[in-house]
């Protein structure tokens, strides 16, 4: 996968996002990026806003927009990152040393 993008948040949503998290007590804040096919009026076709759980969605309940933005470039192949299973780790060698 290669593609750039580029986002712009504003400063009144940064200063209501560090509030929220602040108030919370939060270390941080999950964001869904969406990348459209095609541009807006603007000529934007990624926006990001706060991640909803499934229950959020299913409720209807409003998307907190935090930015909007472009693809400014890409080869043209852009694939599901999956989740990779853990790998164990390699068990030391124990090896008989002269010394």
């Amino acid at each position: 996968m290669a593609s750039l993008s580029s986002l712009y948040l504003k400063k009144d949503v940064l200063d209501v996002l560090v509030k929220t998290l602040n108030s919370k007590g939060e270390k941080g804040v999950n964001l869904t990026v969406s990348i459209n096919d095609e541009s807006d009026n603007y000529g934007q076709n990624v926006s990001a806003y706060v991640s909803q759980s499934k229950e959020d969605r299913e409720a209807g309940k409003k998307r907190f927009y935090v930015g909007n933005g472009n693809v400014f470039w890409t080869d043209g192949n852009i694939v599901r990152a999956d989740k990779q299973a853990p790998t164990q780790k390699a068990q030391p060698v124990q090896e008989d040393l002269p010394f």
